[in-house]
């Protein structure tokens, strides 16, 4: 599938505070733990588990949660397909939407039992 300005402007306005709770249940539901997904996030944007607190009570934004991220240098080893869009396929235009992808295949990856160092990609 093809990203589109449109699509990549609904991401980018979408409330963080709003699709982590998602995250969390779909993660749980699997065995995983809160802190396993604060570790994934944090390694692929450097939040640490009070920054990214701060981030939900603020509710902030895809745009905003992407803008204040450090991503990881090996950030571009997440490949595969989420939701229908190759990660490695989205265009740099739309780089908040490939950026929320990236972070939805570390949390697929880890609702499928992937085991931690494969999924921080060292």
């Amino acid at each position: 599938m093809k990203v589109t300005a449109k699509k990549n402007e609904q991401v980018a306005n979408m409330i963080f505070a709003s699709i982590y709770p998602h995250y969390l249940n779909r993660l749980e539901k699997n065995g995983r733990t809160k802190q396993e997904l604060h570790q994934a996030i944090e390694w692929l944007t450097g939040f640490n588990e009070k920054k990214l607190q701060s981030l939900i009570e603020e509710k902030a934004t895809f745009r905003t949660f992407f803008e204040r991220a450090k991503f990881h240098p090996n950030a571009h080893l997440i490949k595969g397909v989420v939701c229908g869009y190759r990660i490695e396929e989205i265009e740099n235009e739309f780089e908040i939407y490939k950026q929320c992808r990236q972070m939805e295949k570390l949390i697929d990856e880890l609702a499928k039992g992937r085991k931690m160092e494969k999924i921080l990609r060292s």
